[in-house]
């Protein structure tokens, strides 16, 4: 199957990259079966072929998602499905909308367990205050033994 991606060209930090068609399983630093345009990220600029683009997507190549989406910015349509942009649209949705519905819920049940809450870690206190002095109790003793040994 023929895939339209980018290929990066360029010196070290200043890439550019290179609009081609090959086969989807070779490298994409390897043979291009066509130069299709060029994109820099810094400026922002993109050349393209738009009737060879057509012509291939006609012919069953298919661009990758981030090609599909600078093409789509660029004025090409029909780039919609092959963007994977909604699929992360569809899970923010879902998150979305487990937030939404869990804070009008959180309210109304909050406010009436929150004394029970209240209530609760209070008890948790309690005990934890007398095991507190427990420990204190123990490390006392201690120090006394010490005490008594260089008495003798």
């Amino acid at each position: 199957m023929l895939t339209i991606r980018l290929t990066r060209i360029g010196k070290s930090a200043q890439p550019s990259f290179k609009l081609i068609l090959q086969e989807k399983t070779s490298s994409p630093k390897g043979k291009a079966l066509e130069i299709i345009g060029s994109y820099n990220p810094k400026s922002k600029e993109i050349s393209f072929k738009k009737d060879r683009i057509e012509y291939w997507i006609s012919k069953g190549a298919q661009p990758s998602s981030t090609v599909a989406v600078l093409l789509k910015r660029n004025g090409m349509t029909g780039m919609e499905k092959y963007t994977k942009i909604e699929l992360h649209q569809r899970k923010k949705k879902k998150g979305e909308e487990a937030a939404a519905p869990a804070a009008p819920v959180a309210p109304a049940p909050a406010a009436a367990p929150a004394p029970a809450k209240a209530a609760e870690p209070a008890p948790v206190a309690a005990v934890e205050a007398p095991a507190a002095p427990v420990e204190a109790a123990a490390p006392a003793p201690a120090p006394e033994k010490p005490a008594e040994t260089p008495a003798a």
